[in-house]
């Protein structure tokens, strides 16, 4: 696994949880507001060694509940099944955090009951997907896989969009309502600027904006909210 960060105690990232999140490196997409750029930019970078994280991990026994996986985008770490299976065997609840663009991997893991929470990224409506995952060729059936298993399975598990001025407006918002229709869990987060974004000079929305925003939403999605 590599393993590029790790917030040893989290009381947002794991919904109801007291946990820690690990932090993987490399992505499949190039978001322009990403704010883990080093992550997906500089994947060369020092890792953290696994052992170390299981044994930091074994002295959290009794005071953590859960361990969120993150990135980057944790489903191409060729052993994260494995990784996954060891937290699990030590009674820890496991949330993955993904971009959806690896549906496979996503089933498979959920199948087998190594996940209990996923947060799925939903970065725009169909139409601006392509442009807001920052890649020129892009599937979006895989997205729509993803959202359709989690939509129709057993899993605990949410949406989230990080809203970014240059790329969002209310109509993407309808779109996106019309294409997920549901009463699933859907959290809107205003895009801040960390200083580590693959794009500089992007904005968030004003407060009104979003309030707009999760409106025409929850009319699709009535458990829509914004988050922070």
């Amino acid at each position: 696994m590599l393993i590029k960060g790790l917030q040893k105690l989290t009381l947002l990232d794991y919904p109801s949880k007291v946990a820690c999140t690990v932090f993987t490196g490399g992505c499949n997409f190039r978001c322009p507001f990403c704010h883990n750029a080093s992550l997906v930019t500089h994947i060369d970078s020092e890792c953290i060694n696994e052992n170390e994280f299981f044994s930091f991990l074994k002295k959290r026994t009794g005071i953590l509940e859960g361990v969120c996986i993150s990135g980057g985008e944790p489903t191409l770490q060729p052993d994260l099944e494995q990784f996954i299976i060891r937290i699990k065997d030590m009674e820890f609840s496991v949330k993955l955090d993904t971009n959806g663009y690896r549906p496979d991997i996503l089933k498979n893991l959920c199948n087998k009951g190594l996940v209990d929470y996923v947060a799925m990224d939903i970065k725009n409506s169909p139409e601006k997907y392509a442009l807001t995952a920052g890649l020129d060729n892009f599937d979006f059936a895989k997205i729509e896989e993803s959202a359709s298993f989690l939509l129709n399975g057993d899993v605990d598990f949410e949406f989230r969009t990080t809203v970014v001025n240059e790329y969002h407006e209310e109509c993407d918002f309808a779109q996106i309502g019309k294409w997920l229709r549901s009463d699933a869990k859907y959290f809107l987060q205003s895009f801040i600027d960390s200083g580590d974004t693959i794009k500089t000079g992007l904005n968030p929305h004003s407060d009104e904006n979003l309030g707009i925003f999760l409106n025409t939403l929850k009319t699709y999605m009535p458990n829509a909210q914004i988050r922070g």
